[in-house]
């Protein structure tokens, strides 16, 4: 059976929505009548019950003996698959993958291959929607480089959307990614960009819907593989 906690990242705020409740429905029960209160009550039971569900975390072990398998690395729905041209780490054209996570989504996003960690990089940008192309390069967003054991560099790229104000990366230069732990987390809609080689096997197509760290999305080429061993 799948157990699901609280992420980290929720618990201070989930502890000042209790607050909140009873800041607001004390002051309604003493106060006003009981209908009122009620309605008082069931709205800001609603906002805890909202708060909590988004900031779930749920425990995903996944056992794979391929190391050249990509892993989904957040839940949501695939809304590009495509060549692009990536011009702020790459400077050439790789395969786009962007997965957009609604605020019904879990949040938590995990590493999508194992290898050591080159690149960890905030930039600030604008908060439009994070389902728009544009927001891939002009919204705020974090960037992380993995190069795998075979050479092979994959980047993603978390994305702040309209609502998403906070992102955060866990992620640093020098450490180890590991398949089954959490890259970071988004807070509210958001997206989600991988850049993989333009060769890599795809196992998804865009529409189709997602659960971060149990969905193989794709697998990097072989040939890629066999050239970095050689060298």
């Amino acid at each position: 059976m799948k157990r699901t906690r609280i992420h980290r990242e929720g618990r201070n705020l989930i502890i000042g929505t209790v607050l909140l409740l009873f800041i607001i429905n004390v002051p309604m029960y003493m106060y006003f009548p009981h209908w009122i209160f009620g309605i008082t009550l069931a709205l800001t039971a609603m906002l805890l019950v909202f708060v909590t569900y988004f900031f779930r975390n749920p425990v995903r072990i996944l056992e794979i003996d391929d190391p050249n398998f990509i892993i989904a690395p957040a839940d949501g729905r695939v809304v590009v698959v495509e060549p692009t041209e990536e011009n702020e780490y790459f400077h050439e054209q790789k395969l786009q993958v962007s997965i957009f996570m609604s605020p019904f989504n879990v949040h938590a996003n995990w590493y999508p291959i194992e290898g050591n960690i080159l690149v960890s990089e905030h930039q600030r940008g604008h908060h439009k929607g994070a389902w728009l192309p544009k927001s891939s390069t002009e919204n705020e967003r974090s960037l992380v480089v993995i190069e795998t054991p075979s050479k092979v560099q994959v980047a993603v790229r978390q994305i702040a959307g309209a609502m998403a104000r906070r992102i955060v990366t866990y992620a640093k230069p020098g450490h180890m990614a590991h398949r089954n732990t959490h890259l970071g987390f988004i807070k509210l809609g958001s997206r989600v960009d991988m850049y993989l080689p333009l060769d890599t096997e795809m196992f998804v197509a865009v529409g189709e819907h997602v659960r971060g760290n149990e969905t193989i999305i794709g697998r990097l080429p072989e040939e890629e593989i066999i050239a970095s061993k050689e060298v």
